[in-house]
């Protein structure tokens, strides 16, 4: 299966991988209104009280799978992601906490963006839909999605992320220093700049 250039919104998707053959646990049932209150008092200044984050450095939290959000703060709050702002903000937070407050997030509803250069939205359509067989880079889509939706539990949803955390997360993963990931790593290594601004916008009008 082709692999994908981009995990929105901040990755370590084998953070929470299920093992073949492994029998999946079933996760405690999460309430998103214990979550809500959460978000009020810690989240919602950066990433929006709906989830919808005005500045563009902050990622949009909106209808994003629970269970990768739940994988990210779980990875801030042990090291494995490395941010000073995260790492304080989720210090507190218990297990259940945490799931109740990406339960939360997860029933956002996500502003429609759209990219704002169709010259770039054009090219990020190519690397997004067919890869760049070229370098070796796989189509996005093949595992977050045509509409950049995602998939449950394996690969995040990027459909409207802002463009410029999109690239600052591929830079991220290239440089395989504060976000490591396997599956990422090698694919951002191949995009050039360009690339990774083309694609990027095309990624914040997916809808």
């Amino acid at each position: 299966m082709k692999r994908s250039v981009l995990a929105v919104l901040f990755g370590c998707m084998a953070s929470y991988a299920v093992a073949a053959g492994a029998p999946a646990a079933v996760a405690p049932k999460a309430d998103p209104a214990k979550g809500k209150a959460i978000v009020e008092k810690v989240c919602a200044a950066c990433h929006g009280l709906d989830g919808n984050s005005a500045a563009s450095a902050n990622p949009s939290l909106a209808g994003q799978h629970p269970e990768f959000l739940y994988a990210q703060l779980s990875a801030f709050k042990k090291g494995e992601r490395k941010n000073p702002i995260m790492l304080g903000q989720v210090a507190t937070l218990t297990d259940d906490d945490m799931r109740n407050l990406a339960a939360y997030y997860g029933e956002q509803k996500p502003k429609e963006r759209a990219g704002t250069d169709k010259a770039l939205m054009a090219a990020g359509k190519k690397i997004y839909t067919g890869g760049i067989a070229a370098t070796g880079v796989p189509a996005c889509m093949a595992c977050h999605g045509p509409n950049g939706a995602g998939i449950p539990v394996q690969y995040p949803r990027l459909g409207g992320q802002h463009a410029a955390y999109v690239v600052s997360s591929l830079n991220s993963y290239k440089a395989n220093t504060d976000r490591k990931n396997g599956i990422m790593q090698p694919i951002a290594a191949k995009l050039s700049d360009a690339e990774m601004k083309a694609v990027a916008e095309y990624i914040a009008g997916l809808r």
